[in-house]
C-alpha cells in the first residue's frame, strides 16, 4: 500500500473480500484491514494470503478466527475490545459478511452493545451472479442454500413458486444436478435460469436457457467451483402493452403512479422499470 490509513474509530468493520480475483477487493477494504487494531477471521489463513497479496503488513495484531461454530466465548472477547476502544476488522472467507456467510452472532452482539458497526462493502457472488445472468434485476429474492433433504428441498421450491421476483441459490457442485431436477420438477421446465460457475475466476461460466435446458446440459457433467442458480421470476411471459396500460390506468385511480406500477409489474411478472416507464407516458397524457 502506498499511503498510511487514518486510525479508525473503535467499532466492529465488515469487510468484503474478493470471491475469486484478488484485486475485486475495494481501497477502503485494504485501507480498515491495515488500520484495524483486531482481524476476525472465518479462515485465517486466507486473510493472511489476501493482506499478503496486497502488501498490509500485521506489524504485531492478532488475527484470530471467528465463526459460525465459534459460541458465545469469542463473541463476547470481541466486543470487550470494542468496548475498551478498540477496531475489529471482520472477514469471511470470501464474499460479504453475514450474506450465508457469518458475522450475524457477531454484529447483533456489538449492537446490543452500543458497539458502532461499520461496512466497507465490495464482492458478493450473489449481486456478480444477478449482473451477468440476464435475468430482471429489479426485485429479486435472495434464497441461500436450500435443505439437503429432497422432500424439505421441494417443499421450500414451492413456497417460491409465485414469488414475482429473480430468485438467488448458492449450491454445492455435488448437489447442483438435485437442484435443478427438484426446481424444474416443481417450477416448469419453462422457467428461465442462469447458473453461475467460478464467477471472477478462471474458469469462470455462465450458462443460460429455460429450466429444462439447464438441467439437460448439466445433466452429464462433474462440475467444481462455487456455484450460484438463478431462476426468472414467477409468471415472467409476453404481455400486450395495451393489456398493461388497462392494468395502468386502472391501478392509477387510487395509487401513486410509482405504487401503480410496482403493483403491476408484479401482478404481470413484467420488468418494473419497463412498466414504470410506461406509467410516467400515461401519466403525461392529457
Amino acid at each position: 500500500m502506498n499511503h498510511k490509513p487514518a486510525k479508525l474509530a473503535a467499532g466492529l468493520y465488515f469487510v468484503a473480500t474478493p470471491i475469486g480475483a484478488a484485486r475485486d477487493i475495494t481501497l477502503r477494504g485494504l485501507d480498515v484491514l491495515a488500520s484495524a487494531d483486531i482481524i476476525a477471521a472465518e479462515d485465517t489463513r486466507t486473510a493472511r494470503k489476501l493482506m499478503e497479496i496486497h502488501g498490509v503488513g500485521l506489524d504485531g495484531r492478532k488475527v484470530v478466527a471467528f465463526h459460525d461454530h465459534s459460541g458465545d466465548g469469542p463473541v463476547n472477547g470481541l466486543v470487550q475490545q470494542m468496548l475498551q476502544g478498540r477496531s475489529v476488522a471482520y472477514v469471511s472467507e470470501a464474499g460479504t459478511p453475514l450474506v450465508a456467510d457469518p458475522g450475524y452472532e457477531l454484529g447483533r452482539a456489538a449492537i446490543a452493545a452500543a458497539v458502532q458497526v461499520y461496512t466497507a462493502p465490495g464482492a458478493s457472488a450473489v449481486l456478480a451472479a444477478l449482473t451477468v445472468s440476464g435475468l430482471p434485476t429489479d426485485r429479486f429474492a435472495f434464497i441461500g442454500f436450500l435443505p439437503a433433504a429432497k422432500k424439505q428441498r421441494e417443499t421450500e421450491i414451492a413456497g417460491l413458486r409465485d414469488i414475482p421476483m429473480t430468485l438467488v441459490f448458492y449450491e454445492s457442485p455435488k448437489r447442483l444436478h438435485q437442484l435443478l431436477a427438484d426446481l424444474r420438477s416443481v417450477l416448469g421446465d419453462a422457467r428461465q435460469a442462469v447458473v453461475c460457475r467460478e464467477l471472477t475466476k478462471k474458469f469462470e461460466e455462465v450458462t443460460r436457457g429455460t429450466l429444462q435446458e439447464v438441467c439437460d446440459a448439466f445433466a452429464a457433467r462433474t462440475v467444481k467451483g462455487e456455484i450460484v442458480v438463478l431462476v426468472g421470476r414467477a409468471g415472467a411471459r409476453d404481455v400486450a402493452d395495451t393489456d398493461v396500460e388497462t392494468a395502468l390506468k386502472e391501478a392509477m385511480k387510487t395509487m401513486r403512479v410509482k405504487d401503480a406500477a410496482t403493483a403491476v409489474a408484479g401482478a404481470l411478472g413484467l420488468p418494473r422499470r419497463q412498466v414504470y416507464q410506461m406509467a410516467l407516458k400515461l401519466g403525461d397524457t392529457p
